[in-house]
Formats: structure tokens, C-alpha cells, sequence
């Protein structure tokens, strides 16, 4: 049975990060996936939720599992694909086979077994983790990427907009919001380094790749600042089974040269509503989020 490209909540979901318009581009998504197939040898076998486009698990011709990434936003596949090339030969990040960006297409190798760390529970291999970090960190920066800075404001304009009028705004104020957007400007702009920062470095965009490949980087938002800003998500981790942020120190500290703990906790501070923006509305008051919730205060 043929995958099912686009269905009525992926469609609901770029709705609601794209604006109605984004309707045309799902109607279209059927005719630009036959093209690219035809194009890079593809069978689509499996379709991956996304927010800003649709991922698809592809066969090749050559046997090869491979990933064929559609977003209707270029910039987004632009600006992925030149931090992946940027990251070419790392081996802990996922690898471009071939893109055609005015269609906003990225076709990218298969990571196999490709099982989320978010599954990992306590089990994160931290070694590995810090590698990853390293060699993302350890790269020169292209001259023409965006500044954390600009991230950063990008970051809280989608969150002020998600969350104005949701049921997180009872818990979550705006005020808090903005409060925490002046901490995160002032670190992007702080002198914190000059690293490729990765943008959106969770759990969930780090995939498996078997015992020779280990942790493998995907789906980045990248620019340039203060590599610390990649680090939130990890820390944080022990924090969701009852332990503290020291414990998440604690655990890559070793395996992370240079690892700068005021920097980290200081970046944990800012982030932490966007941490919990989501949990609230769903109506989720675990110790984690109560914790997010006093670092926010």
C-alpha cells in the first residue's frame, strides 16, 4: 500500500505554522513528490509528522534506505542543507545525497536503525552525545548564516504568537514570555562564542545509527553564537525522571571539553517557557514543568 502523503492533521499543522495558504502546497505535494522520485530513483514506503513540511522514508533504486525532506518554506531547506554541508564528513551528523532547493527538497542518506534518543529514556548515551556536540561545535562557521541573535528572535515570536490566547497563557504569562526573551537576547549577543549552533538540538532530532555510527544529528535551525544554547535540551533531560539540573552536569560534563556550566544553567533559565509551552496546554503540571515554571520566575 502506497504511503499517504499529506492527511488532514499533517495538513492542520502547517496550517497553523504557515497560514491557510500553505493549502496549495499540499495539494501540489503529490505531483512534486512523483517528479523528485522519478528524478533520484525513489519508492516513498513511509511518511514522518513534521511543523514546517513533510518527511519522507524513501527506498532508492540502489537498495539504499534514503529521506526525501519537502518543506513549502525554501529558506528552512536552504538554510538546513548549508549547515549540513557545512557539517559534510562529521560523522554524527546526517548527510546531504542531493537537493533541489527551489522546490524545497533535500534528499538525505537513511539512518538505520534511525530510533529517536527521545526513546532512549535513561539510557542516553552521553559519550556519544558529546561527541556529537563537539564536532558540531568544532566547525568554522560559513560567513553568510544568521546570528543566534536572530534565532532567538524568531524563537519568541512564534511562541508569543502560539502562546496568545491558548490555555498555556492561564499558567504562562506573556510578561513572563518577554522576560525570558530579554535573558536569551542578552546571551546571544553576550560574546558566548562562534560556533555553528545547531538551533533545535532535542532528543528527538538526534537519531540512532547502530552500533558503528552511534548518535547522528538531524533537522537542524542553524546559525551562529554561543554553542551553550545546544546544550539546554540534554541537561535538562535528568530533570523529566525526578533528578536536577546538576545531574544533567554531571553526565556530560565529562564527555564535553570546555563544558561551561554557568552558560548552560544561564541559557536553561531563558529557554525554560518554551520548554513547557506545550505541557500546559495539554493540560500536563508534572515536576518538570513546575521546575521550568520556577526557573521561569
Amino acid at each position: 500500500m502506497a504511503a499517504v502523503l499529506i492527511d488532514d492533521e499533517a495538513r492542520a499543522r502547517l496550517v497553523k505554522r504557515f497560514g491557510e495558504d500553505v493549502g496549495a502546497w499540499c495539494d501540489e505535494l503529490p505531483a512534486l513528490v512523483a517528479r523528485l522520485a522519478a528524478r533520484w530513483g525513489l519508492t516513498v514506503v513511509d511518511a514522518k509528522p513534521g511543523n514546517t513540511g513533510r518527511t519522507l522514508i524513501c527506498h532508492g533504486d540502489d537498495g539504499l534506505t534514503k529521506v526525501l525532506k519537502l518543506t513549502p518554506d525554501h529558506t528552512i531547506a536552504a538554510s538546513e542543507a548549508a549547515a549540513l554541508r557545512a557539517w559534510d564528513g562529521c560523522s554524527r551528523v546526517v548527510q546531504v545525497l542531493d537537493t533541489e532547493l527551489a522546490a524545497g527538497a533535500i534528499l538525505l542518506e537513511g539512518i538505520d536503525p534511525g530510533t529517536q534518543l527521545l526513546e532512549a529514556g535513561a539510557n542516553v548515551p552521553w559519550a556519544e552525545v558529546g561527541d556529537l556536540l563537539a564536532q558540531l561545535h568544532s566547525v568554522t562557521p560559513p560567513s553568510d548564516f544568521p546570528s543566534l541573535e536572530d534565532r532567538v528572535v524568531f524563537m519568541y515570536r512564534l511562541a508569543e504568537r502560539g502562546l496568545r490566547g491558548s490555555v498555556a497563557e492561564a499558567t504562562l504569562s506573556l510578561e513572563t514570555l518577554d522576560r525570558a526573551r530579554s535573558r536569551a537576547l542578552e546571551l546571544a549577543t553576550g560574546g558566548g562564542g562562534n560556533a555553528i549552533v545547531h538551533g533545535d538540538l532535542h532528543p528527538g532530532n538526534v537519531l540512532d545509527g547502530g552500533p558503528g555510527r552511534g548518535a547522528v544529528a538531524i533537522d537542524p535551525r542553524p546559525s551562529v553564537g554561543d554553542p551553550s544554547f545546544d546544550l539546554a535540551d540534554w541537561v535538562t533531560l535528568p530533570m523529566r525522571d525526578g533528578g536536577t539540573l546538576e545531574d544533567g552536569f554531571d553526565a556530560i560534563a565529562p564527555h564535553l571539553p570546555g563544558f561551561d556550566a554557568g552558560r548552560v544553567r544561564a541559557w536553561c533559565v531563558a529557554l525554560a517557557p518554551l520548554f513547557v509551552m506545550r505541557p500546559l496546554e495539554r493540560g500536563e503540571r508534572t515536576p518538570f514543568v513546575d521546575a521550568m515554571l520556577s526557573f521561569c520566575r
